[in-house]
């Protein structure tokens, strides 16, 4: 991802946006280095293959198709942290990680900044989310440009579970899933 600047947070004209600390008032954010950033979700198969466990709901376990190419969920923090942590150790010993470097979670303003790619709208494809875009609670759509709320479209099913991560369009700087699917954490705050 290079480095540049963009405008950060959501217009307080935007529907929906809460003045609560969650949406944070628009403000300019320069990142004078770039970085690097996975293009999909972490997966079940590869939080599986470096950490021992799937602690993911979305498994045969649970009456869900066997899919290790879901993204790894119901982890914490901590835990998001100690797999970035193994997978530095990981990837020093097999002397593919270059001296200095570290696998770490992004920080908010670099994970808005790389889901932006570029965009000023409330979605990286546009102004609106309909169902069919991303995975989200999808038949709940919505358009921010029109400063309506959330508008049902009974004729998209709500998926309930996690898909196969990059199973929608990538962004414009080729990453996936940054809208929708699951939650992700950022190294700070948010």
């Amino acid at each position: 991802i290079p480095p540049g600047t963009f405008v950060m947070g959501s217009p307080t004209s935007e529907a929906l946006r809460e003045d609560n600390g969650t949406d944070e008032t628009q403000h300019t954010v320069t990142l004078t280095k770039g970085f690097y950033m996975g293009k999909y979700a972490v997966t079940q198969g590869e939080y599986l293959a470096l950490m021992g466990s799937n602690p993911s709901w979305f498994t045969p376990a649970n009456g869900y198709s066997q899919d290790l190419n879901r993204p790894v969920e119901q982890v914490s923090w901590i835990d998001a942290t100690n797999y970035c942590a193994h997978l530095t150790q990981q990837e020093q010993a097999a002397g593919r990680l270059p001296v200095g470097w570290v696998y770490r979670l992004p920080t908010e303003s670099e994970r808005e900044y790389a889901c932006r790619a570029g965009t000023t709208t409330a979605f990286n494809f546009g102004s609106a989310i309909h169902g069919g875009m991303a995975n989200f609670y999808d038949n709940y759509e919505y358009d921010a440009s029109i400063g309506d709320i959330y508008v049902a479209n009974p004729t998209v099913p709500m998926l309930a579970r996690t898909t196969t991560v990059g199973s929608y369009q990538p962004n414009a700087w080729g990453l996936y899933d940054m809208h929708g699917n699951v939650w992700e954490w950022c190294r700070d705050w948010y």
